[in-house]
């Protein structure tokens, strides 16, 4: 089972950029899609973009294109996801999963699992 621990979160103005990682342990991570999530506060969870096994097939919500870019580093078991010009309604809990499987067929919450714990992302007006 795959362990996910997110950093990068925080507080920044508009306009501004964050970039958050997403550590996995476990021999088995680059065998899977990856997947970032955001929850504001009173809203259901919702994909923000995701990634294949290899890192060839990407995924974007229409709310984050050509602002956010997702990313992995197999060798090192990790997954990032930069995000520019950061708006206030992107303030949410960002959250990374794993997909069913090494191919990206889905980007329903509710097909992921191991999820991390969250980080916040709080940009001001």
């Amino acid at each position: 089972q795959v362990q996910l621990v997110e950093s990068g979160g925080g507080l920044v103005q508009a306009g501004g950029s964050l970039r958050l990682s997403c550590a996995a342990s476990g021999r088995t991570f680059s065998s899977y899609a990856m997947g970032w999530f955001r929850q504001a506060q009173g809203k259901e969870r919702a994909v923000v973009a995701a990634i294949n096994w290899s890192g060839d097939n990407t995924y974007y919500s229409d709310s984050v294109k050509g602002r956010f870019t997702i990313s992995r580093d197999n060798a090192k078991n990790t997954v990032y996801l930069q995000m520019n010009s950061l708006k206030p309604e992107d303030t949410a809990v960002y959250y990374c999963a794993v997909g069913p499987g090494g191919r990206l067929v889905t980007t329903h919450p509710a097909d992921f699992n191991s999820w991390g714990q969250g980080t916040q992302v709080t940009v001001s007006s």
